[in-house]
């Protein structure tokens, strides 16, 4: 069917919830190794207690992207996901923050992990099913705005509050502070609001035989039939998606390595602080978290003009450059001694985040079959959760024997594995070629 163009504001509208769920993503992942820590856990319990994660990523993403091609209801196809996530996400938000023990706390973070994936998934596939071909890339990048803002704001909400409600100290290391408590309860609503708008502004289109679409679906066993339809989209994967994959796993390789060991290389190349538990090492986890803060920020703003740079040049080119700044912003740590200059390589590195959030997207949806948007989106996250279970298996073992406990030299693989999958993006032809109208 021919879709009708979208305003700016109703591309907005339909992606608002996507600023809720990166609430959620943003909390745990500036937070759940303190909450850990609080509760007692020791440093080498919270890898394994951070892989639920994306063990979770990988089962649940492609089972409710199949599961969504397959449903329609008065709330639509995609919606009814959004809603059941969202209000799942938001009850372990507030339950997170007074868990009493680490094992309740890690059975939170699945069940919120879960539930974020079940809002996320759908999202994906919500653009390709609503914006026509032209406007797609507008789409996603849309998304990658509300990626930076959500996690500059989410990562910031403790600190924030710490401003606002200046909270006694207390002697008791086991007990979550305040500030981190009120910024999951914010975040809880933040999470629900922003999806209840995306819901309730946005229409779904419904299937052009809908009496077909109900029988066949009605045939087929759920759970049997969710399996053999994932093995069969993998066997049957478009050219593009298979030139993408390893694009996303180098790109992804490089920004756990970051992740992992960003903090710590500044520590101990840019501070030269050798001892955690210092004033020194103190101050330097604070500045890699404003680190963190500028790249999203970036992303944030960078966002704005991707659709701009890939009408000019291709989304392909487009993905390579930003990806190529983002390897030589990780590649340059090594040589910065000023925690100031650190910024100007953080730029590198949120321009490609949130080219990395938005451009393969806009490129696959241009190669999928309407009828398995869902499910093809649902098996490109496994490209992601592939090298982040590698590196929570492997990542230790490879800097201890490998690296010599060199903190920096991960830092700097990233930045080359970043390089790997710009190099690759040049073998991925883009189906669709954008012109001044299309956007």
């Amino acid at each position: 069917m021919q879709k009708p163009k979208r305003s700016f504001w109703q591309i907005w509208n339909m992606n608002f919830g996507f600023l809720g769920i990166q609430f959620g993503w943003a909390l745990q992942l500036a937070n759940m190794s303190a909450i850990y820590e609080y509760l007692g856990a020791s440093p080498d319990q919270i890898p394994i207690l951070w892989l639920a994660a994306p063990l979770t990523g990988l089962l649940i993403q492609p089972l409710i992207g199949e599961a969504s091609d397959r449903t329609w209801t008065r709330l639509g196809r995609r919606r009814p996901y959004f809603l059941a996530g969202a209000l799942v996400s938001t009850t372990m938000l507030l339950l997170m923050p007074n868990a009493p023990s680490i094992w309740v706390a890690a059975t939170l973070l699945w069940l919120l992990d879960a539930s974020n994936n079940v809002s996320m998934e759908p999202f994906r596939a919500f653009v390709t099913d609503v914006l026509p071909e032209g406007q797609r890339t507008t789409g996603f990048a849309m998304q990658s705005i509300f990626i930076g803002l959500g996690s500059v704001v989410a990562s910031l909400m403790p600190l924030i509050l710490t401003h606002l409600l200046h909270p006694a100290s207390t002697p008791d290391t086991h007990s979550i502070p305040v500030t981190v408590r009120y910024s999951f309860y914010l975040g809880a609503l933040a999470f629900l609001a922003a999806v209840l708008w995306t819901v309730f502004t946005t229409p779904e289109y419904p299937p052009e035989d809908l009496a077909a679409f109900k029988a066949e679906n009605a045939a087929r066993p759920s759970i049997a039939g969710s399996l053999s339809e994932i093995r069969d989209a993998v066997r049957k994967m478009p050219a593009p998606m298979r030139r993408l994959a390893p694009v996303q796993l180098f790109t992804w390789l490089g920004l756990f390595c970051m992740w992992l060991y960003l903090s710590i290389a500044i520590a101990h190349n840019v501070f030269g602080a050798d001892r955690p538990n210092t004033p020194l090492y103190n101050e330097a986890i604070v500045w890699a978290g404003i680190c963190s803060a500028a790249y999203t920020a970036v992303c944030f703003v960078f966002s704005f003009a991707l659709p701009s740079l890939a009408k000019g040049i291709g989304r392909t080119y487009t993905h390579s450059a930003c990806l190529v700044c983002g390897a030589l912003g990780l590649i340059s740590v090594p040589f910065i001694h000023n925690k100031w200059y650190l910024l100007l390589s953080m730029v590198g590195v949120g321009i490609a985040w949130a080219s990395t959030l938005s451009m393969p997207y806009a490129i696959l949806a241009s190669s999928l079959p309407s009828t398995r948007t869902g499910v093809y989106m649902g098996i490109f996250n496994f490209f992601i959760v592939i090298p982040e279970i590698s590196m929570a298996l492997l990542g230790g073992p490879v800097v201890t024997h490998l690296f010599h406990n060199n903190r920096i030299l991960p830092v700097v693989a990233g930045g080359i594995s970043m390089g790997i999958a710009a190099v690759l993006m040049q073998r991925v032809e883009d189906p669709q070629t954008l012109t001044l109208q299309d956007w």
